[in-house]
């Protein structure tokens, strides 16, 4: 009975185009298969002992302690759970998915945007305030009726859409300081009218600064005497 039964299977087979062949290859695979989604680092929630194959029955290579970061390589079901591969400094092995944290990845920052927008602004900076040299200085002013220096620095920087401090000490505290400047910069000097920071202008680059001192808004020479002996420093909004 046996002999027939199996006759008629391998017949059955035949007929309709079923070979041993096949039943092997739509038998479900137990290699590894990788999950796009998965990827990333993880972070061990407990003491995590990570193993030589996906299982409890393969070997514990190592243990992960609690918190300890690693990183998605690769994946296998196990009947119904799911074991990550994953590496921890230089090591790999693997880690039952439940025992494992997906950590957020941090945003990107946006350092293109931020520095073409810093640029823009400093070279706007740049372009209006040496437009405006020849301008009276006044004390106290503010407008292109007259101004001082601070009223001058606060008045671009406005015209360029950024919004500083009315007065030298104020944007001095505003910004932070540089040691190599680039044009729009703003450059402080200290002692002159008053102790302290006293006076403030416009870096716009090859040693000079614009700013209104004198009897009115111009461009000078860092290297000149008087605002070389006065200098304090530079610093940037």
């Amino acid at each position: 009975m046996k002999k027939v039964a199996l006759s008629l299977f391998v017949a059955g087979s035949l007929a309709f185009g079923f070979t041993a062949a096949d039943a092997e290859a739509s038998a479900p695979s137990s290699q590894t298969v990788s999950v796009q989604a998965n990827k990333g680092t993880y972070s061990t929630a407990y003491n995590v002992n990570l193993r030589s194959g996906a299982g409890t029955n393969n070997k514990v290579l190592f243990l992960a302690k609690k918190g300890t970061n690693v990183t998605y390589v690769n994946e296998k079901k196990v009947g119904k759970e799911v074991w990550y591969q994953v590496k921890v400094n230089g090591k790999t092995g693997w880690a039952l998915s439940t025992l494992l944290t997906k950590k957020a990845s941090a945003p990107k920052k946006s350092v293109a945007k931020s520095t073409t927008t810093n640029a823009a602004l400093s070279n706007n900076v740049v372009k209006r305030a040496t437009g405006l040299t020849g301008i009276p200085y006044r004390f106290g002013g503010t407008t292109t009726k007259g101004f001082d220096c601070s009223g001058f620095v606060q008045y671009v920087y406005k015209k360029s859409g950024k919004s500083v401090a009315r007065d030298t000490l104020g944007q001095y505290a505003q910004s932070k300081k540089v040691s190599e400047p680039k044009p729009g910069d703003l450059v402080f000097f200290q002692n002159t009218y008053r102790k302290g920071i006293s006076h403030v202008g416009i870096y716009v680059g090859n040693n000079k600064f614009v700013h209104a001192g004198g009897k009115q808004s111009q461009i000078t020479s860092l290297n000149n005497s008087y605002w070389k002996s006065k200098f304090h420093s530079f610093k940037r909004l």
